[in-house]
């Protein structure tokens, strides 16, 4: 088949440096074989500037004990135990600065109980994915003793979690020293089991391919070469070496620390580049003005937080996810080092997402039981300020307090005295949460593909952050206000707006959903179990 011959692009090559790049140090034994006593006895290095130690997993839990080991010399970096902080920890390692000129260590202990949260991870998912799939089904729900199988898609979704973890290890300006168990398991040959044994590291099964040095620890003071990449000491591939009086030091002497680069020089594969190639990739949406105000920020002030957790209790549709969404995505630990400065009084910005959450299901237990809709107070009418901008007036020309300095969450309704105010200035972020969002009045005789098509459009709205009505505003009639669109231009329009809900749901890092949406059928009839997952009110979903 014939192909391009000219080059497409201008290139430059360069001679070879023959540095060795900061070494990526696998240091595995059985339990109590002395793994975190060497990496805290070799964290004071002359060879390295200050050596900062990740903790996974409390089953051990001997980072401050090991302070005391003769030579130790390190600073433990906390973190909540999430995935996601636990990477955050590994970026603020990443940027820590050079001491004297010497790269630092970066020490996690261990990958062992990392790659065991990543297995519980899905673990739950699939579980909730079978409960799902009872509650559709209308079957029995699985209990904690049934069986659940985990799909590959989970796995996948494990192992790109577990690469995300390691591509920022290859950005560490430094050497980094990976712990991890190995286990005794019964050796296979040609699939089947045989009467041998052999010693299998209890992790992602490519991380030892991903490492520049593994070092076995049978027992205290048994140590094992048995693979490296080095140039700097005489050893044979596939030879596994005894390593006579083992120490952290010593090794890194031996992987060329003193004469290492400073950064490591990588090749990073990009597999989204084939998709660009063929035109599959889709463009990236314009963003609601709500969804740009909530991105993170780099570094977040009280009056930046104010006004996100604002934004998200006027959210239109969802307030109260909107506002575990602005938790998770900041952390906990920053919100709880943020001040600001609300008509709840001074609080962290961690505390006045809990009680805009309170207030929120207040709210909701208040119109359940009839209270709140008879009188609303402007207080209600906007959730992010004292009261609603188009009724309150402000003499003398001032303008409204700005957002971030005591206007952001709403008042304490008792501390707040009533004023009358029309039910239709009410923001939909006050409506009760426990009940489905309105849509528009089916008409009589609309068949099972219209039904689909406008569950479609709820699902769009949703995710495009805005009411079903304004989503089909430019194609619904003014004059036949609840009455939905025809067929036809409801199928395309949804069709015409599948790109740009892809395009928000990868970024989501929802990529499964995506995909599915993306082979989707015109129309798609199972579409409310393809987001069953997401939203479990949809009508169709049964």
């Amino acid at each position: 088949m014939a192909g391009i011959i000219a080059p497409q692009r201008t290139r430059k090559s360069r001679k070879p440096t023959g540095k060795p790049n900061p070494p990526i140090i696998l240091l595995t034994g059985p339990e109590k074989s002395g793994k975190s006593y060497e990496a805290a006895r070799g964290s004071g290095s002359e060879l390295i500037g200050t050596t900062y130690w990740i903790e996974v997993g409390g089953t051990e839990g001997t980072a401050d004990y090991y302070g005391r080991v003769p030579g130790a010399a390190y600073e433990i970096v906390q973190h909540d135990g999430s995935y996601q902080d636990i990477l955050d920890a590994i970026r603020w390692v990443n940027h820590q600065p050079r001491v004297d000129g010497k790269p630092n260590m970066l020490v996690i202990d261990s990958m062992t109980s990392l790659w065991d949260m990543l297995s519980d991870e899905i673990a739950m998912y699939a579980r909730n994915r079978a409960i799902a799939k009872a509650q559709r089904n209308r079957s029995r729900i699985p209990t904690l003793d049934d069986p659940v199988v985990i799909d590959s898609d989970l796995w996948n979704r494990a192992k790109d979690r577990w690469g995300e973890v390691l591509w920022l290890l290859r950005r560490h300006q430094g050497p980094c020293l990976l712990l991890a168990r190995t286990e005794i398991v019964t050796a296979f040959e040609n699939d089947k089991p045989t009467r041998n044994t052999t010693r299998k590291v209890k992790a992602e099964k490519n991380l030892p391919a991903a490492v520049d040095a593994i070092v076995d620890l049978h027992a205290i003071g048994e140590a094992w070469l048995t693979g490296v990449r080095t140039l700097h000491m005489d050893i044979k591939p596939g030879e596994s070496q005894r390593f006579h009086d083992f120490t952290v030091d010593t090794l890194l002497r031996r992987l060329g620390l003193q004469d290492a680069a400073e950064s490591r020089s990588t090749s990073e594969l990009r597999p989204d580049a084939t998709l660009q190639e063929s035109g599959q990739q889709p463009q990236q949406p314009q963003q609601p003005e709500a969804r740009q105000a909530a991105r993170p920020a780099l570094a977040l002030t009280g009056e930046q937080a104010a006004k996100l957790i604002r934004d998200a209790l006027m959210h239109p549709t969802d307030p109260e996810n909107a506002l575990r969404e602005l938790r998770e995505e900041h952390g906990r630990r920053t919100l709880g080092a943020v001040k600001t400065d609300t008509g709840w009084g001074v609080m962290s910005a961690g505390d006045l997402i809990t009680k805009s959450l309170d207030h929120l299901k207040t709210k909701a237990e208040q119109a359940k039981n009839g209270e709140g809709e008879e009188n609303p107070t402007p207080t209600e009418a906007s959730p992010g300020q004292p009261g609603n901008e188009e009724e309150t007036s402000h003499p003398g020309g001032d303008e409204p307090e700005s957002i971030g300095q005591g206007a952001p969450p709403p008042p304490d309704p008792a501390t707040e005295p009533h004023a009358p105010e029309e039910p239709e200035d009410v923001s939909e972020a006050e409506e009760p949460q426990d009940l489905p969002r309105p849509r528009p009045t089916q008409a009589k005789g609309v068949n099972k593909v219209m039904a689909v098509l406008l569950t479609e459009a709820e699902i769009q709205a949703r995710i495009l952050g805005m009411t079903m009505d304004e989503h089909l505003e430019a194609i619904s009639d003014p004059r036949s206000e609840g009455t939905p669109p025809p067929m036809t231009k409801l199928r395309s329009y949804v069709i015409e707006h599948r790109p740009m809900v892809i395009g928000l749901l990868e970024e989501r890092g929802e990529r499964d959903i995506a995909n599915a949406y993306r082979l989707a059928g015109k129309p798609e009839l199972k579409i409310a179990a393809m987001f069953a997952t997401l939203y479990t009110d949809l009508l169709t979903a049964a």
